[in-house]
């Protein structure tokens, strides 16, 4: 009587995900999570590629990581990147309805009994043999003008913070779907294998809009892909650190009698999010030897500093964590999420958005910069930008040297560079006025697309089944603009 065959047990995230009889499952699991680690180490010494939900990519990639720069609050376009001589010729007459169209506003302005244009009182010209356009405010960022792919219509549905954010953030205005920096760790797998996959950089200090840790979480994905932020304090990790009295040989002992307990329950049945807790420990006991070393930043030269800014010596500041990023993605990370809120002018703008480009500038610039140099910057993708623009017209009382902008969805800029993007490029053109798009309209779906192709994921093809429906970043919306892509 021929013998029964194994009974297949399902080890994947997608309930269609085909089963595994159950020797290979304890092939791969039972052999503790060291032998994991490992097992993976020398895979990658061995030059294999790491394997996550796709398998595979779709097509080959012109980057292979992201340092996402987001700028919360929502920089104005028109003071930045989207010259309008036609506002400062209208400085203080009326919106017109043919150009207002009827459009939704916030309840800051809307109920206004006026609403005067105001043009920026920022000089522009143009940088670089590409001739792209910038205010006086960017003068580090004009250096690099021929690097850059500057999107002038980016636009999306959310009109306030919190929708906005959300959107650009996990490809929805509704919390928990997952983030981008899940998506990807989810679908490619893991990059170091003593560091997260994906790091959140937030700057340290800053008013503004509050940023809650659901815009870099899992949602329905398992939890490891959520992202780790590191704080600019002793412990750059929350509970990495041992409690006192414990050596690292101890907690070594102790992760070895865990995974032996998880090997002999593995006979019995296959728990998945316990397995990923047991993972989660052994990427935790290796991170208590490769943080503290990524994150202390007294090894780099004097000429970094110089060329980052002085406060890049001030662990938190946009400038340090500027340069934390090249350092995490120079160790494998493949994602990089950095927040520096603040830009949320609804009043003050002058001054308010001269301190905000005085601490970004410079550092965001050089990051480029730095990358090309060391032969990065090909294929790391880096993107800056906030979730939406800002009004053609002033919020509130326009005075002589004082004035605000309300939050723009209609459109506004970001740019990228490195990563196979067209560089030395703008693309698309708004109206006059700044207020409508023109030419070639980019969704926030659209980018996403975009971003996902330039990693060599068909982002219609990473989808993940929850409560009976396939997700995916883009929705249900979206397309590739191969004009941003060299």
């Amino acid at each position: 009587m021929p013998a029964p065959s194994p009974r297949p047990v399902c080890t994947g995230h997608d309930p269609d995900a085909p089963l595994l009889p159950r020797r290979e499952v304890l092939n791969r699991f039972g052999m503790g999570l060291g032998g994991m680690a490992l097992a993976e180490m020398l895979a990658r010494d061995a030059g294999a590629a790491p394997r996550g939900a796709l398998g595979g990519l779709h097509h080959r990639p012109k980057a292979k990581r992201v340092i996402y720069l987001f700028q919360s609050g929502g920089p104005s376009q028109m003071d930045l990147f989207d010259h309008k001589p036609l506002l400062n010729e209208k400085h203080g007459q009326e919106l017109p309805d043919e150009v207002r169209r009827g459009q939704r506003l916030t309840g800051m302005s809307g109920n206004q009994s006026s609403l005067p244009l105001v043009g920026s009182p920022f000089q522009f010209a143009q940088h670089g043999r590409s001739g792209q356009w910038m205010s006086d405010l960017l003068p580090h960022t004009a250096k690099i003008a021929d690097e850059l792919c500057i999107v002038k219509t980016m636009h999306t549905e959310a009109i306030n913070h919190g929708p906005g954010v959300t959107m650009l953030q996990t490809g929805s205005q509704l919390p928990g779907r997952p983030s981008i920096g899940s998506w990807l760790s989810y679908g490619l797998g893991d990059s170091a294998s003593d560091l997260p996959s994906f790091v959140v950089l937030v700057t340290k200090g800053k008013g503004g809009q509050p940023l809650a840790s659901r815009l870099w979480g899992s949602g329905f994905l398992p939890t490891k892909f959520a992202g780790v932020r590191f704080r600019a304090a002793a412990d750059p990790v929350l509970y990495l650190n041992s409690p006192d009295g414990i050596s690292r040989a101890g907690r070594r002992k102790l992760l070895d009698g865990l995974a032996e307990l998880q090997e002999l329950r593995a006979g019995d049945e296959f728990d998945r999010a316990l397995d990923a807790r047991l993972a989660g420990y052994e990427l935790a006991y290796r991170m208590q030897a490769s943080i503290p070393e990524v994150a202390d930043l007294s090894s780099e030269p004097e000429a970094t500093f110089e060329e980052y800014g002085q406060d890049a010596k001030k662990p938190g500041t946009y400038a340090a964590n500027c340069l934390l990023a090249r350092r995490l993605i120079e160790r494998g990370v493949r994602f990089v999420q950095l927040y520096h809120p603040g830009w949320d002018q609804h009043g003050g703008l002058v001054g308010g958005i001269r301190n905000q480009c005085r601490e970004t500038d410079q550092p965001s610039a050089a990051l480029v910069a730095d990358l090309k140099r060391r032969g990065l910057l090909e294929d790391t993708l880096v993107v800056w930008g906030g979730e939406f623009g800002r009004t053609n017209y002033c919020q509130g009382k326009l005075g002589a040297n004082n004035f605000g902008r309300d939050h723009h969805p209609r459109c506004f800029s970001l740019w990228m560079a490195g990563g196979g993007v067209n560089a030395g490029t703008s693309y698309g053109e708004t109206d006059p006025y700044c207020y409508n798009i023109d030419r070639d309209p980019v969704h926030v779906h659209d980018f996403h697309a975009t971003m996902m192709h330039l990693l060599g994921i068909d982002h219609e093809r990473l989808t993940f089944r929850y409560q009976g429906r396939r997700y995916r970043l883009t929705d249900v919306h979206g397309h590739v603009v191969r004009n941003l892509i060299a």
